[in-house]
C-alpha cells in the first residue's frame, strides 16, 4: 500500500498540489452543519426539473426498504446526485453495485428518458457467483423498476469493455476505489471508465476518506482485506490524472468529522456493516457511516487517445 502510488509522483506533482490544498480546508468546513446544508441545497439547485422530479419519485419509492431510507442522512443521494451533474436522460454506468443500494434510485430516475447500465462480475463459475445471483433475483422480482437496466461484464482483472469507447456520460465509481488499489487494478479499471465516456463525461467517485498526509496504517488481519477500506484524496486525484482525467470539483456533503478512522476492522467497523457485531456498537453507531470524498472528474473534450 505504502509503495502503490510512488511512480506517478513526478508526473502528477501538479495534483498532488491541488488535491493536498483541497483537503487541507475541510476542517473549517466541516465544523458547520449550516454550512453543510447549504451546499447539500446547492448542489440540489442544480438538477433540472425533470430530474429533481424522477429523482424524488425514486427516493420515496416502495423498491426502497426503510433501512435503506435511513442511510439517506449519510448519503446525501439527492445531493451528490446533483453535484455530479446527473440528467434522467443520460446513459450511466454504475460499478460494482454491491447490494444495490443506489440502483434502486439510478434505475427508476433514469428508466423513461436514459438508462442505467449495471457493470458487475459476470462469471458464474467464480466467487462472484452469489452477488450476481442475488442482483437477478432482486431485478426479476421488480420488473416495473429493473425492466431496462441492463447488465455487462465488469472484471478489470480481465480488462474487457463496459461498453462502445465514447458512449456514457457517466460512471459511478462509489467506495469502490480502495478494493481496486488493494488488488492492484486502478489504473486497469480507470483505462475501462476512460474508455467508455465521451468526451467531457463525468466519472463520480466517493469513497472512504483518509487524512492527507497521514502515513498509512500496517495490514491488520482484523481487516480482513489489503486495507483499511481508507485512500487519500491526493492518491485518487494522481491515478485519476495518471488515466487522463482531470478533477473538475469536489465537495464536502459526505464529511464526517467523527470519524476517527482508528477502528479495529477498518472502515467496516463502522454502519452499516458493523463488523465487530455488538462490541462498542452503540459508539460506532454514533459515528455513523465514514468520513468520505465526493470528486466529480471529467474527461476532456480533447481526450487523447490511450
Amino acid at each position: 500500500m505504502r509503495n502503490i502510488f510512488a511512480i506517478t509522483v513526478l508526473a502528477a506533482t501538479s495534483v498532488l498540489s491541488l488535491a493536498t490544498a483541497a483537503t487541507a480546508a475541510p476542517q473549517n468546513a466541516r465544523s458547520s452543519k449550516n454550512a453543510a446544508a447549504d451546499t447539500a441545497a446547492a448542489h440540489i439547485a442544480k438538477l433540472d426539473p425533470a430530474t429533481a422530479g424522477a429523482l424524488d419519485a425514486a427516493l420515496t419509492g416502495s423498491v426502497r426498504s426503510d433501512d435503506e431510507r435511513s442511510r439517506d442522512a449519510f448519503r446525501n443521494p439527492k445531493a451528490a446526485l446533483g453535484f455530479y451533474g446527473l440528467k434522467s436522460d443520460m446513459t450511466v454506468i454504475e460499478v460494482s453495485p454491491g447490494g444495490g443500494w443506489w440502483t434502486d434510485i439510478l434505475a427508476p430516475t433514469l428508466r423513461e428518458r436514459g438508462k442505467l447500465v449495471v457493470g458487475v462480475n459476470t462469471n458464474i463459475n467464480g466467487p462472484a457467483r452469489r452477488n450476481l445471483g442475488a442482483l437477478l433475483t432482486r431485478f426479476a422480482e421488480k420488473p416495473d423498476v429493473f425492466d431496462k437496466v441492463e447488465i455487462t461484464n465488469y472484471a478489470p482483472a480481465q480488462g474487457g469493455k463496459l461498453g462502445p469507447d465514447n458512449s456514457a456520460d457517466m460512471v459511478l465509481v462509489f467506495r469502490h476505489m480502495h478494493g481496486l488499489i488493494g488488488a492492484s487494478l486502478a489504473p486497469q479499471a480507470l483505462k475501462i471508465y476512460y474508455d467508455v465516456l465521451k468526451p467531457g463525461g463525468v466519472l463520480a467517485v466517493e469513497q472512504h476518506r483518509w487524512p492527507q498526509g497521514a502515513p498509512y496504517p500496517a495490514k491488520s488481519a482484523d481487516w480482513g482485506y489489503d486495507n483499511n477500506g481508507y485512500i487519500s484524496e491526493a492518491d485518487i486525484a494522481v491515478l485519476a490524472k495518471t488515466a487522463g482525467f482531470e478533477l473538475a470539483a469536489r465537495s464536502e456533503i459526505n464529511a464526517n468529522p467523527k470519524d476517527t478512522r482508528d477502528h479495529k476492522h477498518g472502515v467496516w467497523s463502522l454502519p452499516p456493516t458493523l463488523r465487530g457485531g455488538e462490541t462498542d456498537k452503540a459508539r460506532l453507531l454514533a459515528i455513523g457511516e465514514s468520513d468520505r470524498m465526493t470528486l466529480r472528474f471529467v474527461k476532456p473534450v480533447q481526450a487523447a487517445a490511450r
